[in-house]
């Protein structure tokens, strides 16, 4: 049997095929998961219904804007009237401008510290809210991070400080949620080359330094992060919950 057959999902954050948030979703998918999917703005909407597509041409596919509450709301509102219930929810949702990912980190402004939080950290936050109530028997809720929000990594900035943000959102959703049976846990990848990434000044030198410096040898790919996903998921995990997984061939280890 496979190992989310019958589970309900919804997925935030697919921009395009290499997205984490896709790969994640086509292991769901694989393992028997029924998903529903947003996407934030008309720029990419067609790229993400194509996406879905691929799992059926009934497969739901919503407008949200994850700074706006009375989006989420309506977002959920239809999701229980679908569904039912949820079981499942993937956050791989993080934005700062690019101004702020490049040069000294003290330079970042008011303005760009305030949406790289919003929409990187507190989302996590609005999002686990409104899906608690269709988690009546427990659930999965998993957000991507990184390790800049561990440690520094040059260009990075406040993206980074927003991640720290997430991942101890994760810690303190994990005590809330807990007695509703409900897990909440990062992934934290290794560089992957996806839209967000691009946008990161010096991200090809990132890769290369972790092809060289991480005990694997090599960097991750889009596949295992989505096998990680699905344990995550599923019931393998049901004693994991707020916790940072690091999926980055080793890296994290490393002190040289």
């Amino acid at each position: 049997m496979p190992l989310l057959d019958g589970k309900l999902g919804i997925v935030f954050g697919v921009a395009n095929q290499r997205s984490i948030a896709w790969a994640i979703a086509k292991a769901w998918a694989r393992e028997g998961a029924k998903l529903a999917f947003t996407y934030q703005g008309e720029r990419v909407k067609e790229t993400v219904a194509e996406l879905a597509g691929e799992f059926g041409a009934d497969t739901l596919i919503l407008p949200c804007d994850v700074t706006k509450d009375e989006e989420i709301a309506g977002v959920f509102k239809t999701v229980g009237e679908k569904f039912g219930k949820l079981h499942l929810l993937l956050h791989s949702v993080a934005f700062a401008p690019k101004t702020a990912l490049e040069g000294e980190f003290m330079n970042t402004s008011r303005e760009a510290f305030h949406i790289a939080h919003d929409v990187s950290a507190y989302s996590l936050v609005a999002l686990s809210r409104a899906a608690a109530p269709l988690m009546p028997d427990g659930g999965s809720i998993i957000a991507m991070s990184y390790y800049g929000a561990e440690k520094v990594v040059p260009h990075y900035n406040v993206m980074g400080v927003a991640k720290a943000a997430l991942e101890a959102s994760t810690r303190y959703l994990a005590y809330d949620l807990g007695p509703k049976k409900i897990r909440v846990n990062c992934i934290s990848a290794g560089p992957v080359n996806t839209l967000a990434a691009r946008g990161i000044s010096g991200f090809n030198e990132m890769i290369k330094h972790y092809e060289v410096h991480a005990p694997l040898k090599r960097n991750v790919l889009p596949d295992e992060l989505g096998a990680t996903g699905v344990f995550l998921a599923s019931d393998g995990a049901a004693a994991i919950t707020g916790q940072v997984l690091y999926v980055d061939c080793g890296y994290q280890i490393m002190g040289m």
